[in-house]
């Protein structure tokens, strides 16, 4: 990420973190920052998984509380997709998902065209909508290629089971 827009959102970061009443502690601030550089949607585990290497003395817990609490101010989205463990997306900007249901990678999708839809009318559910996000599940460019790879024509496998 550019160093400038790092900053700024390390600014906007403190900034409501002081409105809050929130302590910016160092796992809080290594957290954040470690997010700001992703352009995956990690799990809670793996943002574990990097930020152990930083700071050793980390538990699992406090990863979870800290990546809740950055969803809780705004700083971070929580993508959760049935059947898969929630993920987390620095980018908390309208933006929308193209969901692998092979490899459940996540890639960012803004169109403009989408932000802007209807909201149902939830009254009668006794429901209130704050925000939406549309997932599109489908295959990703890796997985189809491994599928087209992994594709052989029938009658070349038919040569084959002949020769085994």
């Amino acid at each position: 990420m550019k160093k400038h827009r790092l900053d700024s959102r390390l600014d906007q970061f403190e900034q409501i973190c002081r409105q809050r009443g929130l302590s910016l502690t160092v796992p809080r601030r290594a957290i954040f920052e470690s997010m700001q550089d992703r352009k995956d949607h990690p799990t809670a585990d793996q943002v574990y998984a990097d930020i152990k290497t930083k700071l050793p003395g980390i538990s699992r817990t406090s990863v979870y509380r800290v990546l809740e609490m950055l969803v809780d101010i705004g700083m971070l989205t929580k993508v959760c997709h049935p059947g898969s463990a929630a993920r987390f997306d620095p980018q908390s900007i309208q933006h929308h998902h193209l969901v692998c249901m092979n490899c459940e990678r996540i890639i960012d999708v803004r169109t403009p065209r989408l932000d802007d839809l209807p909201l149902p009318d939830v009254r009668t559910h006794g429901f209130r909508i704050h925000d939406y996000h549309i997932c599109f599940r489908g295959t990703c460019s890796d997985c189809l290629k491994k599928q087209k790879t992994n594709t052989r024509p029938a009658d070349q496998s038919a040569k084959d089971d002949a020769q085994s």
